[in-house]
């Protein structure tokens, strides 16, 4: 690829994946269809090249999820989690691969699209998760969970994989492997714990530009030893590079410093996946299938993990929105697919069909995510049958007998500061929150709360807001505050309400949709300074008297 080449290649990725950008995708899956121009246009012709930046791309990936998996996280992540991620990763691989049987693939072709469809992207679930801000609710922590989960064992069978690529496969190759695998693994963790932290603490740490030039050229230099020593894909060396780092203090800065470059040959490598889209032959085939599949990844991977989340008692709600997450297949799939192709067990059909599969599911998941609350109205009805009668969350949510009372929507930090003004002035008030870490915090201080989502119907009648004398919320979304407006409106009663936008148009909305107050952070402030210059003045000593006073509070806060 010279120059002119590699600049067209670019400028398209970069256009493409801010059109995605503006109709709310992920970047990713612009660079899939600019992949996919590319190649039509006939942009991409040195492959081999390509391929190894995309590779490289690839080890930069797993070389930052090694530095970030930690193995102890497995048992914290719930029994809930794994249990959900062990069963619906083996009920959607059976279906899946039953379903690919009889459409006509080779077992081998039939077991490789199960276990691609099984899987969900971990980056844009945390991405619509965290901008929902959704990340600590019940279902987010097990959506979570249930994820790193997955990448555990998305690891271990590429590692399977990268073993299998050296050859033979008969008993003594495969003990060959394992003994290989265990050397590996043990060398990364004395790595870990007796020379790195030492050679990073006193060498290394002390210049940003040494220790992102030292850390790339340890993922790189390790992935390329673990392919020519041990015979296992670069891939691997990588991740394993990243375990050696993953005890360091300084992780979560190489971890900053890296993930740019990592993104830069990322988007090489989903480019270089689009392209290999529009070499398939069959097209219309290709196409056909890809729509079954990716009907089955958004409906019926949701559908299984209901079923799963039901029969261990979670109610029909937090079941639904976790498993609205999974509709989508994982970064991992497109990876074990294309080690696939390289091994030979399976041809450019099936790599093509994945990626397909991966497009279309990945852009349609992010808007059922997004959506998933209005979708859940609609349906709420429906699903009753994956709910059972007792549920474990039914003891969170038992009916408060308070009348005349405060209904606090969320307890972080502001809210957190109001339910110790309610207590000093003797109000009567109740929490409700849906972060099991506040709800076993306040449960333990003896405040009342309500555990689950303001704008669930259940909780709604929970928190007896029929007979409440006011609503404040300290949630900053702009739709939950409206949910809230419109079902107090449906329960036909004035009550007021104090309400947190996130900026000055959605504080208008919400006054304009019926609230009573509305805080709006950016103007707050300013008044909050206006009122300490009319008190205190502009003399120094009493703004660092007052700052002090301030300074305290938030320590203990």
């Amino acid at each position: 690829m010279d120059f002119t080449q590699i600049a067209i290649f670019l400028v398209i990725a970069a256009i493409v994946g801010v059109i995605a950008k503006s109709l709310r995708q992920p970047p990713l899956v612009g660079y899939l269809f600019a992949g996919i121009i590319l190649s039509l246009g006939g942009f991409i012709k040195d492959t081999p090249t390509l391929s190894s930046l995309a590779q490289i791309g690839v080890t930069l990936l797993l070389f930052l999820l090694g530095m970030e998996m930690n193995l102890k996280d497995i048992p914290t992540v719930g029994k809930s989690s794994i249990i959900i991620g062990l069963g619906q990763m083996i009920i959607t691989s059976a279906s899946g691969y039953l379903l690919a049987i009889l459409m006509g693939f080779t077992p081998m072709a039939s077991l490789y699209i199960a276990v691609a469809l099984t899987f969900s992207s971990t980056i844009i679930v945390i991405k619509f998760l965290s901008e929902k801000r959704d990340l600590k609710s019940l279902y987010g922590k097990i959506a979570v969970g249930t994820l790193l989960f997955q990448d555990f064992i998305a690891m271990i069978i590429l590692i399977i994989l990268s073993g299998i690529k050296q050859g033979s496969s008969d008993p003594l190759a495969i003990l060959t492997i394992f003994i290989k695998t265990i050397v590996l693994f043990i060398g990364a963790f004395l790595l870990s714990k007796k020379v790195m932290p030492i050679l990073y603490e006193k060498v290394i740490s002390s210049s940003n530009e040494l220790l992102f030039i030292v850390s790339i050229a340890w993922a790189l230099g390790v992935a390329s030893f673990v392919s020519g020593a041990f015979g296992f894909t670069p891939e691997i060396g990588g991740f394993l590079a990243g375990l050696t780092l993953s005890n360091l203090p300084e992780h979560l800065q190489i971890a900053s410093l890296t993930r740019p470059l990592r993104d830069f040959f990322l988007t090489i490598f989903f480019v270089y996946l689009g392209a290999k889209l529009t070499i398939v032959s069959n097209t219309l085939t290709v196409i056909l299938e890809g729509v079954i599949f990716s009907l089955f990844v958004l409906i019926g991977k949701p559908i299984i993990v209901f079923i799963v989340k039901g029969l261990l008692g979670y109610r029909k709600r937090t079941s639904f929105l976790t498993g609205i997450t999974m509709g989508q297949i994982s970064e991992f799939s497109f990876i074990m697919l294309v080690m696939g192709e390289s091994l030979g067990h399976v041809g450019k059909k099936e790599v093509g069909l994945v990626i397909l599969v991966g497009v279309v599911t990945m852009t349609m998941s992010t808007y059922l995510i997004q959506g998933a609350e209005k979708i859940y109205s609609l349906l709420s009805s429906y699903l009753v049958i994956f709910e059972r009668k007792k549920t474990k969350e039914s003891v969170l949510i038992s009916e408060t007998k308070l009348t005349d009372h405060i209904i606090l929507v969320g307890a972080g930090r502001t809210g957190l500061s109001l339910t110790r003004y309610f207590k000093k002035k003797n109000l009567t008030f109740i929490v409700v929150d849906f972060d099991p870490t506040v709800f076993n915090k306040l449960t333990a201080d003896n405040i009342p709360i309500v555990f689950g989502d303001i704008n669930d119907m259940d909780i709604i009648e929970a928190s007896n807001i029929k007979y409440a004398r006011l609503l404040v919320s300290t949630v900053p979304s702009f739709e939950d505050n409206l949910l809230i407006l419109k079902n107090i409106n449906l329960i036909k009663r004035q009550l007021p309400t104090i309400l947190t936008a996130g900026d000055m148009k959605d504080g208008i909305r919400l006054y304009e949709a019926g609230a009573s107050y509305v805080i709006v952070p950016e103007i707050a402030a300013g008044e909050h300074i206006r009122h300490i210059l009319d008190v205190f003045g502009t003399q120094g000593e009493r703004l660092k008297e007052v700052g002090k006073s301030h300074f305290e509070r938030l320590i203990f806060t």
